[in-house]
């Protein structure tokens, strides 16, 4: 796999909210905090105008392992292609060690945004700053 263009971790510990009945994490924390480390990676560029522009229109998980109420959690999302109209990220996230068990991968997978600006319904190519501010950050 081709190096990222640019990274973003986030740490975070699950909550009783994430959890289901059985105390560990319901699918959908998963994509919350993925999405919580986007939206880190987009402030971290200065972008504040790439939320409420750029919808999923592909999405894949991959579930590996069960996180638990009070584990500490850590999320990377790597950009890894910016197209004319989309880009495409990967995510990792795992739990660390918690009680017994190790340090685990819990999911991964990727997902691909589209630009649509306000008031489309359709993807256009992105506007140059964005383009520029993403890729000047080009490891």
């Amino acid at each position: 796999m081709e190096a990222p263009i640019i990274t973003a971790t986030l740490v975070r510990r699950i909550e009783w909210s994430d959890t289901d009945a059985a105390g560990h994490q319901h699918n959908s924390a998963i994509m919350r905090f993925v999405e919580a480390c986007e939206a880190q990676l987009f402030r971290d560029l200065e972008l504040p105008d790439y939320f409420g522009q750029a919808p999923r229109v592909r999405h894949e998980v991959n579930f590996r392992a069960k996180l638990w109420f009070g584990q500490e959690v850590t999320t990377e999302v790597s950009l890894r292609r910016v197209g004319e109209t989309s880009m495409t990220f990967s995510f990792r996230v795992w739990g660390e060690a918690f009680g017994d068990g190790p340090r685990r991968p819990a999911a991964d997978g990727e997902f691909v945004t589209v630009f649509v600006p306000w008031g489309g319904e359709q993807s256009a190519p992105w506007p140059a700053h964005i383009r520029e501010a993403v890729l000047d950050h080009a490891h």
